[in-house]
Formats: C-alpha cells, sequence, structure tokens
C-alpha cells in the first residue's frame, strides 16, 4: 500500500470514529492523537491538529443533537463564558508549557469516570428541583467553576472533557442523557473552537492533515449522534464510563513507561 494512503486513511479512520465517539461520549482525542504521533507528528502539533479536526465533528454532532437542544439555551448561555474563557487559558498554556499539565490527566479522567458511575445514586440522593428542572444557585455556580477547570484542561490537551462534561452537567436538572450529550457537544465545540484560534497564532497546526481529519470528524460526529440517540440510557451511560476508564488506565500506562 502506498505510505500516503496508508498515512491519510489512518488518519481519517481516527477521525471518523473520534468524531463519534465525542458525539456519544468523549474521549476521541485518545483516538486521533496517537494516531498523529504514529505518523510521526511532534506532540504539541500533534495534539493541536487533533484539536483542529475534531471541532468540525462537535459541530456536526450538534446538528445531530438539535431536537435535544431545544429548551436548552439558558444552559448554554450559563456556561459559555466559563467555556470560552477556560479553553483560551488552556491553550496558551499548553503552547508555552506543555509538559505540566501531563500527571494529572489520568487521575482526573478515572474521577470523572467513577462519579458519572455514581451518578444516579447521587441524583437520587440530592434531587434537583424537578416540577421546576431547577437547580439552587450554589449547585449552578460550582458547576459554572468546574466547567472552567473543564474548559482549560480542554484547551490543554482535551482527552475526555466531553466525560468530565457529562459528569457536572448531569447534577443541573437539564434533562435526560440525550439532552445532557447535546449541551456537552456544544460547550466542547466552544472550548476546542477558541483554542484553535491560540494554535494558529502560534502556528502549531499541521495543515497537511487538519482538513482531512476534519472532513471524517464531521461525518463521524453526525453519525455518533444519530446513533447516540437509539442506544438505551444505561447501555449509553456504560458505554460513557468504559471510555473514561480505558482512556484513564491508557495514560497511567504511558506514565509509567509500559507504553
Amino acid at each position: 500500500m502506498l505510505p500516503w494512503l496508508w498515512v491519510y486513511g489512518s488518519l481519517a479512520a481516527a477521525a471518523f470514529a473520534a468524531g463519534a465517539v465525542n458525539s456519544v461520549a468523549g474521549g476521541g482525542t485518545l483516538l486521533t492523537f496517537p494516531t498523529l504521533l504514529s505518523v510521526h507528528t511532534p506532540d504539541v502539533v500533534a495534539n493541536a491538529t487533533s484539536t483542529a479536526a475534531l471541532v468540525p465533528g462537535s459541530l456536526a454532532g450538534a446538528w445531530g443533537y438539535r431536537r435535544e437542544l431545544q429548551g436548552s439555551r439558558r444552559w448554554l448561555l450559563l456556561l459559555f463564558a466559563p467555556s470560552l474563557l477556560g479553553g483560551l487559558v488552556g491553550a496558551v498554556l499548553m503552547v508555552r508549557y506543555p509538559e505540566s499539565f501531563k500527571l494529572v490527566i489520568p487521575w482526573l479522567l478515572l474521577s470523572a469516570s467513577l462519579l458519572f458511575l455514581a451518578q444516579p445514586y447521587l441524583t437520587r440522593r440530592f434531587p434537583p428541583h424537578s416540577e421546576t428542572g431547577r437547580t439552587s444557585l450554589g449547585v449552578q455556580g460550582a458547576v459554572v467553576f468546574f466547567q472552567f477547570l473543564v474548559a482549560v484542561y480542554g484547551g490543554y490537551f482535551g482527552a475526555g472533557i466531553g466525560i468530565l462534561m457529562l459528569t457536572s452537567l448531569g447534577f443541573m436538572g437539564i434533562g435526560d442523557v440525550h439532552r445532557i450529550n447535546g449541551v456537552k457537544t456544544i460547550l466542547a465545540a466552544v472550548i476546542n473552537g477558541v483554542s484553535i484560534v491560540v494554535f494558529v497564532i502560534y502556528n502549531t497546526i499541521d495543515w497537511r492533515y487538519a482538513p482531512v481529519m476534519a472532513i471524517a470528524s464531521v461525518l463521524g460526529g453526525y453519525y455518533g449522534a444519530v446513533i447516540g440517540r437509539r442506544i438505551p440510557k444505561a447501555v449509553l451511560r456504560g458505554f460513557v464510563v468504559a471510555v473514561g476508564l480505558v482512556v484513564a488506565a491508557y495514560y497511567f500506562l504511558r506514565q509509567g513507561g509500559v507504553i
């Protein structure tokens, strides 16, 4: 097989799968980032290129969830600013201090996955005001602050931000997991979109690969959302947790020098 065909074929396949995974749960960067490394792309450039490629997929995923997004405007407005500001901060940190944040990645993902696993019990123990669909100002403030931290992490690297947002948004009384998925997908696009601006300014995107991957991620993002709507909630939750644990295990093994 021709080398260029293998390179572009593997990158397109990874971006398609990542777009689908991001629409359903998150963690798609785990597919695109290592694939870019495998074609000898430097770490920082691979990270930036992966982000640039997956933003169109996030937007396609949001379109796929357009029915579920009805009635979610106030949540999007509430969380837009912390997503934008956090993504900007994280992207600047990444291009200036590319090694400093890696040690916390597996712990963050592991904690989020376990919290999402426990979320049904916790929401029964501390339920939102179901008659109005509203939560207390204290809970909203905590989620806004957490969203800022997630956005910083997302701007810096991004693998698993969907899982982190699914965890926190589940406490906001937004609705079922499919509506939460739609809100999460929009916010992820905001975080990654502002990151791309920073990466363009610092010239850290490999434009040989980004366009092909972006097209593939759009297809994956849209069809991932279509499929995700049809998956039973329990199955979808189990898939989210599994993705989080796999991503966390990967980074634990990588930090330990196993892979």
